[in-house]
């Protein structure tokens, strides 16, 4: 039976994971937060892991399947084995900022202690094909909707939440924000505008139009951006740099 949080037992071992962060602690010591498949988002003291000798350098990184061994039942457990499940195709360029925005949203949407396998799945899906070369839209979009779900919020995309009807792909919609999609003319001020075309797209995870994608982002943008208060993504503003170069 699995454990979670802090009910979980003291020692943990083998747990598949993949590390979101690091930041050195005191003379030789990382803080690792790191997501796991059976314990989602936790925080680790990986103690002498900056040591030259220490068999934890050189193994916290990034985008790699990770096995973590930890201890401990408060907040802040200690790591205590880091071992390799294999290696993925090392992210580059716009790549790796996309890999950097999925850890941030991890980081800072995702309660600690709070379990999602279908999450981990889609993350560990994300990654293979970022560092595939695959296209990157439809696979960040596909990654937030999961995410949106994991956290609770419904992302309604099938039906016109002001009259109950099915959407029809050749209208258009305003998105209004915590309710859903309504028709053009009944919507509010506000709200993001895209066409049925676009909702029925994503709704079946096919983002093959430029319509599509450059709506279903801007949605989703708008959705994230509700989620995350006041935070702001430093990885987007990379991203944007490097367009722009």
């Amino acid at each position: 039976m699995k454990a979670a949080g802090r009910s979980a037992g003291f020692r943990l071992e083998g747990q598949d994971a993949f590390v979101l962060h690091s930041r050195p602690y005191r003379e030789s010591s990382l803080i690792v937060e790191a997501f796991t498949r059976d314990h989602g988002r936790v925080a680790l003291m990986a103690r002498g892991a900056r040591r030259p000798r220490s068999a934890l350098r050189g193994t916290l990184l990034s985008f790699q399947p990770l096995q973590l061994s930890w201890g401990g039942r408060g907040e802040l457990r200690t790591l205590t084995r880091a071992e390799w499940r294999g290696a993925y195709a090392p992210l580059k360029g716009e790549a790796l900022i996309c890999g950097f925005y999925l850890n941030e949203l991890l980081l800072k949407l995702l309660p600690r202690d709070d379990p999602h396998e279908q999450l981990f799945s889609a993350y560990l899906e994300t990654l293979a094909q970022l560092g595939e070369g695959a296209e990157r839209p439809p696979a960040l979009r596909r990654f937030e909707m999961c995410l949106l779900r994991e956290l609770g919020y419904a992302v309604i995309l099938d039906r016109d939440v002001e009259h109950g009807m099915p959407v029809a792909r050749e209208e258009n919609y305003v998105y209004v924000v915590e309710r859903g999609p309504v028709p053009e003319a009944d919507a509010p001020q506000g709200g993001v505008e895209l066409s049925g075309q676009t909702l029925l797209d994503m709704q079946s995870g096919v983002f093959a139009s430029a319509a599509t994608q450059q709506q279903s982002k801007l949605l989703m943008r708008t959705l994230i951006n509700h989620c995350l208060g006041n935070q702001v993504l430093h990885s987007r503003q990379l991203l944007r740099d490097l367009q722009e170069l």
